[in-house]
């Protein structure tokens, strides 16, 4: 009985264990649909999500290719499809070469500029549309601006025949006095020497020098008859009157030495004065010899000879020379106040007249041949053109 009491508890609990097992597959199985539906929910919205964070971060995107059409925009290509050319000419129509010309912008920006060819032609190329201008400048004429003028894209603009009048010389005169002029003339005649040495500062080289003033005429003067130079060309002088027992009344020895010296000296410094400051002063003459350089060889000598006779006023004509003539004369008047009594007189007056006349027709002849090549510190070549009259 207890036997049989366990099998039927076992069977009884066998079905029970089924039933149980029945339900629970019946249950899993009425979820299954349930749980296919809750697995493909979750699939889609994997899928939705990856899109929507790339769809949050794509508007980036067409912002930038946005930007970069509104910046093309804004900043149009610097090349362009329109071109400008045309031609520069002078008042005769000559062609111009290498002018420069430049395009510029309306407002007044340039934008590129060019050499005109052999023929005066002038291209830009790839010319973006607006509105320009065109100037054009050359050497030796008026710069030249365009009226302003509007290309579109791919036009080809001839600018209007473009004419360059010739430039306007600007000269500026600066007038200075006489004065000064024949001062700074005066400092470099104070210069020449011959042979860097012996004075040469009577021989004007400057053809058309300024007129001395009466102080310039005393201090030239006084700079040539007070030059080292003098001093040593009397003591030779006197050396040779010595030799010669010229002027016998002074004597010999040191004593007829020093007369024979002081009335050499004092020859000298009247004659100079007389004839180079004090009767140019008072007939308003120049002192100088003008160098004529050029001309035929009888020309020169013509001038050379004339000046000791002939002279230049103060304005610049030719006129006797009564500073020479006269200042030769009244040195040898003065030099009777000084000479041996058995020397004095008329003959002395007239003596010392002809020597320094003759002294001055051959100091004249060497001055217009040869003095210039020995002559240091020369400032002018004298005469451009002589002519053949032989006047000053």
């Amino acid at each position: 009985m207890v036997a049989l009491h366990i099998v039927a508890i076992s069977t009884a609990g066998r079905r029970a264990l089924r039933s149980a097992l029945f339900l629970q597959a019946r249950a899993v199985l009425g979820y299954t649909p349930l749980l296919l539906c809750l697995m493909s929910f979750t699939a889609f919205a994997q899928q939705q999500n990856p899109a929507r964070a790339v769809s949050s971060e794509l508007p980036d995107a067409p912002s930038a290719v946005l930007d970069q059409q509104s910046s093309s925009e804004r900043a149009p290509s610097p090349g362009g499809s329109a071109s400008v050319f045309g031609v520069v000419l002078d008042a005769s129509g000559a062609m111009i070469a290498d002018a420069q010309v430049i395009l510029t912008e309306s407002s007044g920006m340039p934008q590129r500029n060019v050499k005109s060819g052999a023929n005066g032609e002038f291209t830009f190329a790839a010319v973006p549309a607006g509105s320009y201008l065109v100037v054009v400048e050359a050497n030796g004429f008026e710069a030249f601006t365009s009226t302003a003028f509007s290309v579109t894209a791919q036009q080809a603009y001839e600018v209007p025949k473009i004419l360059l009048s010739i430039a306007m010389a600007n000269t500026v005169m600066t007038i200075r006095p006489t004065e000064v002029i024949a001062a700074e003339q005066i400092k470099a005649e104070e210069k020449q020497r011959l042979i860097g040495i012996v004075p040469n500062f009577y021989t004007s080289y400057i053809y058309d020098a300024a007129p001395l003033t009466t102080k310039q005429k005393f201090s030239l003067t006084w700079r040539d008859t007070f030059d080292p130079t003098s001093f040593i060309g009397d003591a030779i002088g006197a050396g040779v009157e010595q030799a010669n027992n010229s002027f016998s009344g002074y004597g010999q020895g040191a004593t007829g030495y020093a007369k024979r010296y002081g009335a050499l000296f004092v020859n000298g410094r009247t004659s100079d004065f007389l004839s180079h400051a004090v009767f140019p002063s008072i007939f308003h003459q120049d002192p100088r010899y003008y160098y004529q350089g050029s001309g035929s060889v009888k020309s020169r000598i013509g001038h050379a000879a004339s000046f000791a006779f002939v002279t230049r006023s103060d304005r610049g004509h030719a006129v006797p020379n009564y500073s020479y003539l006269l200042g030769d004369l009244s040195s040898g008047a003065l030099s009777n106040l000084y000479y041996p009594a058995a020397n004095r007189g008329a003959s002395l007056v007239f003596t010392n007249f002809a020597i320094g006349l003759g002294g001055r027709l051959g100091s004249n002849i060497l001055r217009e041949f040869l003095s210039k090549r020995f002559t240091t510190h020369v400032p002018g070549n004298g005469k451009p053109t002589a002519p053949d009259d032989g006047k000053p």
